[in-house]
């Protein structure tokens, strides 16, 4: 059903509620009444102010979800998480039924908070439909609720909607570093996407983000080695950063002879003071 210890978030999501509202409040989420009237009326018992978290609770989340965090939210975000707490699961049906009809229904809002909800949800294998769908969508706030600190992804989708995930958040200009699952879902496919979707980039003559070599690193033959080539040959500077943070990654024998010819690259990735964090700022 859960594929976490649901009464610790519970218990730990309901203490967060409390320090951030009124008794209350904390009373009237706990009243039992239809789910969907509760979801749509909450913000107006909340209001949407951002909460106040511990590092020590923050800590406890990521210890029951790995890669999962509320720190950000806002308090009708986190109260409609609450509220999807307390369902009752016990009947796959009928809970898949009640959250479906809140996607159906939701306006941004609700989105937001039911896709970044999904790793808190029962029966996992029954959302990655509902998942693929939501990375189709043009809501930048609704694809950051996908992509950020949600582990759902990562663990549930396929190879095909995994890539069309990072090549969205790519097209988007989202934020790769808080995307769970990002290097150990690298795949071949998604490499030879990326090497594509790059030639098009340089024979447009546009820029190329350098973190999409982060995704071609482990992966580099004699067909991507002519593009990391192209980095050293005709690239900037953080091309070649770009380029020798991917040989990195790489045992592809023609690529490590080629970092060789550039130490100061090697000392700076040896030392820690080249990776794809500092890369991005």
């Amino acid at each position: 059903m859960f594929n976490y210890k649901v009464d610790e978030i519970r218990s730990i999501l309901k203490a967060i509620v409390q320090a951030n509202t009124t008794r209350d409040v904390l009373a009237w989420l706990e009243e039992k009444r239809a789910l969907n009237t509760s979801f749509v009326l909450l913000p107006r018992k909340t209001g949407k102010a951002i909460i106040n978290i511990t590092a020590h609770q923050s800590k406890q989340i990521d210890t029951i979800i790995p890669g999962f965090s509320v720190d950000g939210w806002s308090i009708d975000r986190l109260g409609r998480a609450y509220l999807l707490l307390n369902l009752d699961a016990s009947d796959q049906k009928e809970y898949f039924r009640v959250i479906e009809a809140l996607f159906l229904a939701a306006e941004i809002g609700e989105l937001v908070a039911l896709y970044s909800t999904l790793p808190l949800l029962a029966y996992p294998e029954i959302w990655v439909k509902r998942c693929s769908e939501g990375i189709r969508s043009n809501i930048g706030s609704v694809l950051e609720a996908i992509m950020y600190h949600n582990p759902y992804p990562a663990q549930n989708l396929d190879q095909s909607a995994w890539n069309q995930l990072v090549l969205k958040a790519f097209f988007t200009d989202k934020d790769i570093n808080k995307i769970i699952g990002i290097d150990t879902r690298a795949n071949k496919e998604l490499a030879y996407i990326i090497s594509d979707y790059i030639h098009e980039r340089w024979a447009a003559k546009r820029e190329v983000n350098p973190n999409l070599w982060r995704l071609v690193g482990k992966f580099i033959d004699e067909k991507l080695f002519e593009d990391i080539k192209r980095l050293f040959e005709e690239g900037n500077l953080v091309d070649r950063k770009a380029g020798a943070l991917a040989i990195s990654q790489s045992n592809y024998q023609p690529a490590i002879a080629l970092l060789t010819k550039y130490p100061e690259l090697v000392t700076a990735i040896e030392n820690k003071n080249l990776n794809w964090d500092s890369l991005s700022r």
